[in-house]
């Protein structure tokens, strides 16, 4: 399984979690949704569901469900600030087209 965060990914992630003051890590899994049909979702994990993968990337614990686990091998997450906008970017090599506006992929 290769899923990777970048150092600037790694560390908002900490921050959020810091500044949320609990959580054991970071969600990451996709549900159907927009024009092209799966989109990423990311939220907060308090403790783990059955089937849930952990995955401690730079001191992270990234969680993936099992279902969303074979979309995302090889995905690396970065976090980026272009112009007045910043968010995560996802770059999935699985990924065989996008929607115009970006917010969901296919496979």
């Amino acid at each position: 399984m290769g899923i990777s965060l970048t150092d600037t990914a790694a560390e908002r992630v900490k921050s959020y979690l810091q500044n949320r003051g609990r959580g054991i890590g970071l969600r990451l899994g996709l549900k159907t949704s927009g024009c092209s049909g799966l989109a990423y979702v990311l939220e907060f994990v308090d403790e783990l569901s059955p089937g849930d993968e952990v995955f401690e990337l730079q001191g992270v614990n990234i969680i993936i469900d099992a279902k969303s686990l074979v979309y995302l091998d090889g995905l690396q997450v970065d976090y980026v600030k272009e112009g007045l906008n910043e968010g995560f970017k996802f770059d999935n090599p699985n990924a065989s087209g996008e929607c115009g506006c970006g917010e969901s992929f296919t496979v």
